[in-house]
């Protein structure tokens, strides 16, 4: 596993990591101290804000894990991938994403998030 892959890795445990603590200290390993974080929901920078953003994700949706779908493309310090939130004893993803990821100095700068399917979308 090549760098990129691991922060991607990293990057989709701080969304399954609930314990607040645990997850900032994730967010300040994983993101870069000056990160913006862009899906169609929200926008915030710095990683209190992104830590903040991923609380309030698992609070409106408990238990749901998201798991990488498929292998990370990348090159010249950014990535792409595709993304799945699964709910425990359910076949169908509540959401499907597809992240691009910019990396400066071995951590997350920018993150661009992309819905292929929303929460509650049929």
């Amino acid at each position: 596993m090549n760098a990129i892959d691991t922060l991607v890795t990293s990057y989709l445990a701080i969304f399954n990591t609930t314990n607040p603590a645990a997850r900032r200290a994730l967010v300040d390993s994983v993101f870069a101290e000056s990160c913006e974080y862009t899906d169609p929901l929200a926008q915030v920078a710095g990683r209190a804000a992104v830590s903040d953003f991923i609380g309030a994700v698992q609070a409106q949706f408990p238990g749901v894990a998201f798991v990488l779908d498929g292998k990370v493309d990348a090159h010249h310090g950014q990535a792409r991938f595709t993304w799945r939130a699964m709910a425990e004893g359910v076949d169908e993803p509540v959401a499907i994403g597809f992240d691009v990821v910019v990396v400066d100095a071995n951590r997350l700068s920018r993150v661009y998030g992309f819905l292929d399917k929303a929460p509650g979308a049929a």
